[in-house]
């Protein structure tokens, strides 16, 4: 938005250094970390509104982009054209479609978060569901719809990743800035389009430290994360500040990384897409598998249909999983290498063995503190 806001590219803008980019990331966690020490009733309005920017706003760019583009792409292209005039040396159709359905993944998370509000929502055991069920349709269905608004004012694909463009190789910004600079002469509004989606960015973001804090209280309660006595604290408003404090401060120091070598950065990245994935996989294997005569359904559940979509939600993480190892770049040198398989499988060596050589002589599990 600055870039495009002084000129853009080609007009000589303000592109910031990557110390400018984590100085302004820093501070966006700053402010996340404080909005999250509020009452769980402040936070409660600020995820209502943020659910009504998303949905209103979706619904205006895609709406707005299509019409506002002076020239779009039939149906044809949108639903069928495979980009393969592009850097990365990939050429095969299959193999631009079996990488094209990650972007899904990339979006279809954080609906968890209900799981992790649930001692903080009233009737959680149906309300807790409920909310992931209708995060999942709700992306589903809008998300749909805005990658269609957006991919039918799309002409020309290699001039949107080009980073000579104004937006300096950012598709989306790009696609925005043109539709309203070929209508109107000026790219503001397209500028303003992009501060929709910075908006929901900025609150998406405050949702993830919420969720990712509650789940540092609830693995510190448990005694399952080194110092647990000082993470799992509440203050009078019940919220635990401190993992809120932590979850901020790690996510600063991770990005750091990127400072160095954007190679480990980008491993980090594929950890957690990966990793939160076979976390949520894990539980649903055991259910189906181990604990499938003993598990005991809540007041909201699947009833018999819950095995099928168990295993099918198992098999498509497991194929997932695969895909996201794969090479998004040919030849593969050391910078073009996807390190996933090495950080993921690096991870779970550790994992494993400090499970088998220490934590299960300790830990018993979560921590019931209700009869």
């Amino acid at each position: 938005m600055i870039l495009l806001s002084t000129g853009g590219v080609n007009g000589g803008g303000y592109q910031a250094s990557k110390y400018v980019v984590i100085a302004l990331h820093g501070g966006i966690l700053f402010t996340h970390a404080v909005l999250n020490c509020l009452p769980v009733s402040y936070l409660s309005i600020f995820g209502q509104f943020a659910a009504l920017w998303n949905l209103v706003g979706v619904f205006v760019l895609m709406i707005v982009i299509p019409t506002v583009a002076t020239h779009t792409a039939s149906a044809e292209f949108v639903f069928t054209h495979f980009n393969t005039d592009n850097d990365d040396g990939i050429q095969s159709k299959p193999y631009i479609f079996v990488l094209g359905l990650l972007m899904s993944q990339y979006t279809l998370s954080g609906y968890d978060a209900s799981a992790h509000m649930t001692e903080e929502t009233k009737n959680a055991d149906t309300n807790g569901p409920k909310g992931i069920i209708s995060a999942i349709g709700i992306s589903v269905i809008v998300g749909w719809g805005y990658l269609l608004g957006i991919t039918f004012a799309v002409i020309n694909i290699p001039h949107l990743l080009d980073t000579n463009n104004d937006a300096g190789g950012y598709a989306v910004a790009q696609v925005f800035y043109e539709a309203f600079k070929s209508r109107f002469g000026s790219g503001v509004g397209g500028i303003i389009c992009l501060g929709v989606v910075a908006v929901a960015i900025f609150f998406c973001g405050m949702s993830s430290v919420t969720s990712n804090s509650r789940m540092v209280y609830a693995f510190s309660r448990d005694g399952a994360m080194p110092y647990s006595s000082v993470w799992h604290k509440v203050n009078k408003h019940e919220v635990p500040i401190n993992a809120v404090w932590l979850s901020v401060c790690i996510s600063f120091c991770m990005a750091l990384t990127s400072l160095g070598s954007l190679v480990a950065f980008q491993a980090m990245v594929s950890i957690a897409t990966i990793g939160l994935y076979i976390a949520y996989a894990l539980p649903i294997f055991f259910r189906v598998t181990l604990a499938r005569k003993r598990f005991v359904p809540g007041p909201f559940n699947l009833g018999r249909y819950g095995l099928f979509v168990g295993w099918v939600a198992v098999i498509w993480v497991a194929i997932i999983t695969i895909l996201f190892s794969l090479p998004v770049a040919y030849p593969i040198t050391t910078d073009t290498l996807n390190y996933t398989p090495v950080a993921v499988g690096g991870l779970l060596i550790v994992i494993v063995s400090w499970w088998i050589l220490s934590a299960r002589h300790w830990f018993k599990g979560p921590v019931t503190n209700i009869t």
